[in-house]
């Protein structure tokens, strides 16, 4: 059995150990009400797994959304919030959000300031959300297009992780997943990097184990620097680029919609280039990990035309600071360095690096 994880202010519970802890908890708390933000897939598909884990019968309220980045937005919020008005919540209330990162993300934005906070918890059943949404506290949603620019920081009572519900992933959303734990090895452990090379010769158990590990690389970060005012910045990297080119498929009615971790793998090796050639990363271990995620990721057709408008979007990332664009880039496997900046013409030819 893995072990619990203690985070900034919250635990995460594994497997069967995470709904003894539940039950625990909602015997304890005597909540007034119990709301449950679900989107249509984890309605259908992950609901009946989780309601036959709880010991008791309990009076839950269903609220529903519709999937997809694209509803990640204030307007969802305020649905929720009428919602849960309107069916009686309280500062009692609990509101447990089961879903993938954008149920997690809006729903704990919810939670945070619904009657200025109720308690909420977090039930991850992508890979994604298991190993980025579940630790940290961020919360919040898109401003348009753009990534996560409204939201606060701000601890669930508990995550429960349990891998059963991965089974009703299709792989692409499993490899969007693995881009964010491909990306734990490459900014703090190049044993677990190496690892996640050879992730095709593993077995499921394997993979539980290896969630584990990148649950706990986050909570180390995180622990450490809670409001990500310098550590916990080594977790963007990738993306600067990645929320960029994220953000213009998501705009583009010409182009097909990126998952996150897709987009992400594209702005590793793009800054993985700009780490060779500002940083010093050695050279080898650059192809290697390009080979590394075209391996899992399929190329992406992306312009130069294109890199005008993504670059322009990049000016909206939450590390830049006095008008400057500010990556996190790699000197080698394991050490990242903060706040490098970059010209244009060097990102465009990371671009091409890409590409070629």
């Amino acid at each position: 059995m893995l072990n619990s994880i203690s985070g900034t202010g919250s635990q995460v519970h594994f497997g069967d150990k995470a709904y003894k802890k539940l039950n625990q908890l909602l015997e304890t708390k005597n909540y007034s009400k119990v709301f449950l933000l679900v989107d249509e897939n984890t309605h259908a598909q992950c609901l009946p797994t989780f309601l036959g884990k709880l010991e008791n019968a309990y009076d839950i309220e269903i609220i529903e959304i519709q999937s997809g980045e694209e509803y990640k937005q204030i307007e969802t919020c305020s649905q929720v919030w009428q919602a849960i008005s309107d069916l009686g919540g309280d500062r009692k209330s609990l509101l447990i959000n089961l879903g993938g990162g954008v149920v997690t993300d809006l729903g704990g934005f919810v939670g945070a300031t619904y009657m200025r906070g109720i308690d909420f918890l977090n039930i991850p059943t992508t890979l994604l959300a298991m190993v980025d949404a579940s630790v940290g506290g961020k919360t919040g949603v898109d401003l348009g297009v753009l990534k996560n620019q409204v939201g606060v920081i701000i601890n669930p009572v508990m995550v429960l992780v349990d891998t059963e519900y991965l089974s009703t992933l299709p792989q692409n959303h499993l490899r969007s997943g693995l881009a964010e734990m491909l990306k734990h090895g490459l900014i703090y452990d190049e044993a677990y990097w190496k690892q996640l090379q050879n992730m095709d010769q593993l077995t499921p158990e394997d993979l539980d184990t290896l969630i584990h590990r990148s649950v706990v690389i986050k909570n180390e970060v995180v622990t450490k620097d809670p409001r990500e005012n310098n550590l916990r910045k080594i977790l963007n990297y990738g993306h600067t680029l990645g929320h960029a080119i994220e953000s213009y498929f998501l705009q583009s009615e010409d182009k097909t919609t990126l998952l996150h971790g897709e987009a992400i793998a594209i702005g590793m090796i793009m800054e993985t280039y700009l780490s060779a050639q500002l940083t010093k990363f050695p050279e080898g271990k650059l192809d290697a990990i390009k080979a590394t995620f075209l391996h899992y990721f399929n190329k992406v057709e992306i312009n130069t035309d294109d890199m005008e408008t993504i670059i322009g979007l990049m000016k909206f990332d939450k590390k830049n600071a006095h008008g400057n664009i500010n990556f996190v880039l790699l000197e080698d496997i394991s050490k990242p360095v903060l706040d490098i900046q970059a010209s244009k013409d060097l990102i465009i030819k990371s671009l091409e690096y890409y590409k070629n």
